[in-house]
């Protein structure tokens, strides 16, 4: 009885430490498969963050490329442009022709065409009074005593006005000089800043047209 009491108690022993060992297993099993799809879903968001990450990297020095072609471009333009006005002689050009003849309507189109301002006597007076200018003052004192602006006075406004950039590749001159002092005095100004006149437009029209 001992030894068969003793035989089954091993028997038992041994099923039960089997039952226990294939629990401990399926536990250890179930358990993998529950932390591997944790495991992938983390090594998924870690590589969307690596990812997201590196395509942030790669537009910042995307961006950064582009601002540096831009600055380079810009300032490859401004050179080209410094030089344009150093080396070339601007575009000064007058234009002539009497009251209704169409300065008014064509100065603004060579405007836009050679990309020059058009300088009117009469709003280069009026700017320089409104700005209280040196000349300005002068020519509002002369126009409040009721006389009449002098060449000096004028060729000083043209003067100031033809130093903003920009007049700095040139200028159209609408409605000066008037007579041939002027004329002279517009030649002794312009060699001082050293210029001259490049071109000189007349529109012609017959009297009995503008009547």
């Amino acid at each position: 009885m001992n030894t068969v009491a003793r035989t089954a108690t091993r028997r038992v022993i041994s099923n039960a430490s089997r039952r226990a060992a294939s629990t401990l297993k399926q536990g250890e099993d179930e358990a993998r498969r529950a932390i591997l799809p944790l495991m992938a879903g983390a090594a998924t968001v870690g590589g969307l963050y690596y990812y997201i990450i590196n395509q942030q990297q790669q537009e910042n020095n995307n961006n950064t490329s582009y601002a540096q072609c831009l600055s380079k471009a810009d300032n490859t333009a401004q050179s080209v442009e410094d030089k344009f006005a150093t080396y070339w002689p601007r575009n000064i050009m007058i234009l002539f022709g009497p009251p209704g003849a169409g300065k008014g309507t064509h100065g603004p189109k060579i405007e836009d065409m050679l990309g020059i301002p058009q300088l009117s006597t009469g709003d280069m007076l009026r700017a320089a009074v409104a700005a209280k200018s040196d000349v300005g003052l002068k020519a509002a004192a002369v126009m409040k005593a009721g006389g009449l602006v002098s060449d000096d006075i004028v060729i000083g406004i043209i003067r100031d006005r033809i130093r903003e950039p920009d007049c700095k590749f040139g200028f159209i001159l609408d409605g000066f000089p008037r007579t041939l002092v002027q004329a002279k005095e517009l030649d002794n100004m312009l060699a001082e800043e050293g210029a001259r006149v490049t071109k000189v437009v007349e529109l012609q029209v017959p009297d009995e047209v503008l009547e």
